[in-house]
């Protein structure tokens, strides 16, 4: 198979709209679960979640956390323009980001974007007890995205002629003035209650535009119960970006870009997947692209034992290559993976690579793209939400059953299950 000559029509669905669920169920863990395993279906609550996973597994989750990443401002002519931030850009790195104290820049998303032709933009806000004025600047485009400037100074009757504060961060910045951004497809305003809903109980790394909704079927409760199975958990971190709701627009899939997000894997996380054969069960697609980005990371590192964590970078079609032997020619199943040998020979290159540079965690970035055609690497079970019609999401499962993604589908269709970021989910065994 040509995984670049997949056309995406034949990967939709109907999907009625009042199958999209609006708000999460009232307890997390009450939302129900298919399981699919070796070709049938059928349903549980997400609660007996650990009842199907073998004792003695790896689980691992995405702890990203989702960013008030919405700031609002009215010019002077009363026209309301939304900045959405999509990745920082300086500084570049997530936590010094949000640490900054006096201004840093974006790369965003601007609606209204005609009616803000030059100047600056404007807004006050209270935060901490204090009065700040943010200011919002254009400095230019890089690619599709504006880059805006954003400094801050307190404004209150106690500051000092009015100077740059030191004292609130850009993190409290968007906390005071922010607004999560939810799905677009859920047709609705942002609620307080999202605030909590929209996050993971185990979030813990701030920087995501969007969920790993995969993740927002777990509870304490639920966690307690993996534990006491005597199941391994790990974390790692991907921020998702705003091209996780990006429709695929082209006819064949080798047209369509996939878009960059942000990793951090911890070596502690490498050792234990190298413990486990290298295998996991993987919580969310954006686990699943984030344990199968690091083979690929592996096989960089052995070809160029001097190479530079930005240099690890996955690129889309990359995984695509490595799946051809010397004469081109695609290798099968066998000849990719010897029962996880393989792959915990390329995860130790990794590990060793990480050594010799003293590294604690691994930062780097991927662009893989998992479609029909893609041998899997690392997960071996996956925890899923129902994704979009004629999405990448929907490729990268289809390519997890081997093209049974229908079967699935269907029963979910016929069984009443709810759709999308706050709707049901799978167990996917292939």
């Amino acid at each position: 198979m040509n995984t670049k000559e997949i056309r995406i029509s034949d990967y939709t669905y109907e999907l009625p709209g009042e199958r999209i669920a609006k708000f999460p169920k009232a307890e997390r863990d009450t939302s129900k679960l298919l399981v699919y395993r070796h070709g049938t279906v059928g349903e549980d609550v997400f609660g007996n979640l650990p009842q199907y996973l073998p004792e003695g597994t790896l689980m691992v989750f995405n702890n990203t956390k989702v960013i008030q990443a919405r700031l609002h401002f009215r010019k002077a002519s009363g026209a309301l323009i939304e900045i959405f931030l999509l990745e920082p850009a300086r500084p570049a790195d997530y936590e010094q980001m949000f640490q900054t104290r006096q201004c840093c820049e974006w790369l965003c998303l601007v609606g209204n974007l005609k009616k803000w032709k030059e100047g600056t933009l404007v807004r006050q806000i209270e935060t901490g007890g204090r009065q700040l004025e943010i200011t919002a600047e254009r400095k230019g485009i890089q690619g599709t995205s504006q880059l805006i400037a954003f400094s801050w100074k307190d404004i209150s009757d106690t500051a000092a002629d009015n100077q740059p504060t030191t004292a609130v961060s850009f993190a409290e910045i968007l906390d005071a003035a922010g607004e999560l951004p939810i799905p677009p497809y859920l047709n609705r305003e942002t609620q307080e209650s999202d605030k909590t809903t929209y996050q993971t109980v185990y979030s813990k790394i701030k920087g995501s535009v969007a969920a790993p909704t995969a993740g927002l079927h777990f509870t304490n409760r639920v966690l307690a119960a993996i534990d006491s199975r005597g199941i391994e958990r790990e974390e790692l971190t991907l921020h998702v970006g705003a091209g996780t709701f990006r429709p695929v627009k082209s006819d064949t899939i080798g047209e369509h870009p996939m878009h960059t997000e942000y990793i951090a894997v911890q070596r502690h996380t490498i050792e234990r997947l190298i413990a486990h054969h290298g295998h996991a069960v993987a919580v969310g697609t954006t686990s699943v692209r984030t344990l199968e980005s690091l083979y690929y990371m592996g096989l960089k590192v052995m070809q160029n034992a001097d190479i530079s964590e930005d240099e690890l970078h996955v690129d889309q079609w990359e995984p695509y290559l490595e799946m051809r032997n010397e004469k081109g020619e695609r290798r099968n199943e066998a000849q990719a993976d010897d029962s996880g040998r393989e792959t915990v020979k390329v995860l130790q290159a990794l590990l060793d690579w990480m050594t010799r540079r003293q590294l604690t965690v691994l930062h780097s970035s991927t662009q893989i793209i998992i479609a029909p055609g893609y041998d899997y690497k690392i997960v071996s079970m996956l925890v899923t939400n129902f994704h979009q019609p004629q999405s990448t999401l929907l490729l990268l499962v289809s390519a997890f059953v081997k093209g049974d993604w229908r079967t699935i589908y269907d029963y979910a269709l016929a069984h009443d299950f709810r759709f999308l970021s706050y709707g049901d989910s799978s167990l996917l065994i292939p």
